[in-house]
């Protein structure tokens, strides 16, 4: 092939996983009903019977087809990251990355590189809520010219424990309780905080799990980390151990608590639906990728062990460099075929990715395909359509269950003489893959090494890097997580844990869960903190954020009209919001639909409220307590709220007015106090608008939670 060729075959990488796909993809639409081979059927409704009243008969091989298939349907869920959702899209490269690997990918800025995404958490089941505190995973597979490429990572960037061998064990206790299976998808139960006092490495991961980090705003608004340490190997053989990152352009963004509990009654699906909604209105995710590196002779230049994986590398002592970026922009066609199916492993890797010594990812590299084994029903997973790479796959590999693939010819080994060898290794110029030549040496023992033995200052640097806000959401869900522990003594070893970390830490969360507060004060001394940890730090805009707007029949069209036509120029969407879906007339006898009520929707579903005027809309939703709660709410998850005219009547007379520093009755100009806008005896609300904008720009308004008793984390 001449470089001509390879260049056009290359520039089209992106098209050649849906061409792939689509050879398998069918659409049933207009056609006639057939059994599995391929014999139409007359009736789908009735079993074939003995008579109107008798007896099915067994020759009915429809029925048995139909049925056979149903009752095998489903495939054993994953152990853990059962509840996924999955999108398509690609990758690119923002400039050549030959002086740090060899990986191709990573070298044509041209070329785009298809991609499949999986977004999980980790605990619950495949019925449980997306909402619930957890570890959301975030495995990326690269459809790349030289094989499958799979990025498997967390939207936290260490893990629980730092040999595999523990993993059964701290999922076993993480996962409800065997003698009864409760709870579901909680990690706020006696044997998972028994485990957490029993193994103090856990210490760190506790503390990005109780942050805001655990309960995500949505998938596209989440960080994702490779977690484990590999190596990057460039053409001339030289190594550099490396981190991955994948940064969201959104901005890294959470739920409060309150909002996660009601979300998973009112909509468990809400991650997905977000995503899916987002992916189907062309506002396509975007994330950049980001890597650590550090060099082999810089190894143990660090107060940490760069192999251990409770252990993050503080971007401020090793800056992330951003190398590319990722866009997602194509739904699954279909879920079970795509997003149940895909398989993920960290050790399908192509060259110039290559594995460190991190005891965690070294056990990995076996649970993954030992799991897919037995989840996808044998060896030949990887011939699934969603698992099949785009490169071409020639080896001796033959038979097991579902194989697809028809090989011609009478040789299966290797070598061999009567087909020349074929298919033969590849050499180096050939892309075939070369483990990274490293010397090792040591003998056989059971034993960590002891530079893993700190288990507590990373756990100090992150608690010391939290906002105010952040820190007080960590003791709420402390008081909440270990508050449903029923043991007392598991509860006072929590305390007794975390002492290690910050006594004032341990003494608040003593003080919520009913046991003594540490009898000496503890501590690391570490009083440095990471910047880049904080998610009061991230990227913070409008663009693709939620607004709810309550009206009722007398509503101000100009007011809804302006804000309507401001909030889409900024890319914010709006829904309009009444008691009762359908038509609403205004003021004016202009007639708008309100495509939500209070029954299907709630403050929780929305990054902003927004409250117009006319008189006549505001005295019906005085009378609703509906519309209250649902101002209320917002007020109290630190939402942006945004009233007009007679619309600041109604928010006067709701939890707002109790809070804010300022009389909103008696407002008669722009009003912003804590995210609060409002504005009175105005017709052009452009500057209204834009201040608005601002506030939802900014997501939260924390300073809320200081004024009351009543505010919520």
């Amino acid at each position: 092939m001449d470089n001509n060729q390879q260049n056009n075959e290359l520039s089209n990488l992106e098209n050649l996983k849906d061409q792939q796909l689509e050879t398998v993809r069918v659409d049933h639409k207009g056609t006639k009903l057939t059994t599995n081979q391929g014999v139409r059927v007359s009736n789908t409704d009735d079993s074939l019977k003995a008579g109107e009243r008798g007896p099915t008969l067994m020759e009915d091989f429809h029925f048995r087809e139909k049925m056979t298939h149903f009752d095998h349907e489903r495939i054993p869920e994953r152990v853990v990251h059962a509840r996924g959702f999955g999108a398509h899209g690609y990758f690119q490269v923002y400039e050549p990355m030959a002086e740090i690997t060899k990986a191709t990918f990573l070298q044509d800025p041209s070329v785009k590189t298809p991609v499949f995404v999986r977004f999980s958490t980790v605990v619950g089941s495949r019925g449980s809520a997306d909402t619930v505190r957890d570890v959301r995973g975030f495995a990326t597979k690269f459809y790349t010219e030289d094989g499958n490429y799979d990025l498997v990572a967390n939207n936290i960037p260490i893990f629980f424990i730092q040999d595999a061998i523990k993993f059964p064990d701290v999922v076993h206790a993480i996962k409800p309780e065997p003698h009864n299976e409760i709870p579901q998808a909680s990690a706020a139960h006696d044997t998972f905080w028994d485990f957490v006092v029993s193994n103090t490495e856990t210490a760190h991961m506790i503390m990005w799990l109780l942050s805001d980090r655990g309960i995500p705003r949505s998938f596209r608004m989440m960080e994702g980390f490779g977690v484990n340490t590999f190596r990057f190997v460039n053409e001339q053989g030289k190594a550099r151990f490396v981190k991955f990152h994948w940064k969201p352009l959104l901005g890294v963004h959470s739920l409060t608590w309150d909002e996660a509990q009601k979300l998973a009654g009112k909509d468990p699906d809400f991650l997905r639906r977000d995503l899916w909604e987002a992916i189907n209105m062309g506002e396509y995710p975007e994330y950049e990728l980001g890597v650590q590196l550090i060099e082999e002779d810089q190894e143990f230049n660090f107060d940490f062990d760069i192999l251990d994986p409770t252990k993050f590398w503080p971007e401020e002592q090793v800056p992330v460099k951003i190398i590319g970026k990722m866009t997602l922009n194509k739904n699954q066609d279909n879920f079970f075929a795509e997003t149940e199916q895909v398989a993920f492993h960290p050790g399908h890797v192509v060259p110039g990715i290559d594995f460190s010594n991190d005891p965690l990812l070294q056990g990995r590299l076996f649970s993954y395909t030992d799991t897919q084994l037995l989840r996808l029903g044998g060896p030949n997973f990887h011939e699934i359509p969603i698992n099949r790479p785009i490169a071409c796959v020639n080896n001796n590999q033959r038979d097991g269950f579902h194989r697809m693939t028809i090989d011609k010819g009478a040789v299966s080994y290797s070598p061999n003489s009567l087909r020349n060898n074929s298919p033969q290794p590849a050499s180096d110029k050939e892309h075939g893959y070369t483990h990274y030549a490293e010397k090792v040496e040591g003998q056989k023992i059971r034993k960590r090494s002891g530079s893993f033995n700190d288990h507590y200052r990373q756990a100090t640097l992150f608690w010391n890097s939290m906002s105010p806000a952040e820190k007080k959401h960590i003791i709420k869900a402390f008081h909440f997580e270990v508050g449903k522990v029923q043991d007392k003594q598991i509860k006072q070893r929590v305390v007794e844990m975390f002492n290690n970390v910050d006594s004032q830490l341990a003494i608040q969360i003593a003080e919520g869960i009913g046991v003594n507060p540490p009898a000496n004060q503890g501590g690391t001394g570490v009083t440095a903190s990471s910047p880049a940890v904080s998610q009061e730090n991230t990227v913070k805009q409008a663009k693709t954020r939620k607004v709810a707007i309550l009206i009722e029949n007398g509503f101000n069209f100009n007011e809804v009209s302006q804000v309507m036509t401001g909030l889409s120029a900024a890319g914010v969407h709006a829904d309009l919001i009444s008691k009762n879906l359908g038509m609403i007339t205004s003021v004016e006898s202009q007639k708008l639909e309100a495509n939500k009520s209070y029954a299907t929707s709630g403050a929780i579903m929305y990054d902003a409220l927004y409250i117009p005027g006319g008189k006549g809309s505001i005295d019906l939703l005085m009378t609703h307590k509906e519309a209250k709660d649902f101002i209320n709410d917002a007020f109290v998850h630190a939402k942006p709220i945004g009233a007009t005219n007679e619309g600041v009547d109604l928010l006067a007379s709701t939890d707002a007015q109790r809070t804010l520093l300022a009389d909103l009755g008696s407002q008669t100009q722009i009003f912003t106090d804590m995210g609060v806008v409002t504005v009175r005896n105005e017709t052009d609300l452009s500057a209204f608008q834009q201040e608005f904008i601002n506030a939802i720009s900014l997501h939260r308004h924390w300073m809320r939670e200081n004024q009351d008793g009543k505010m919520s984390g």
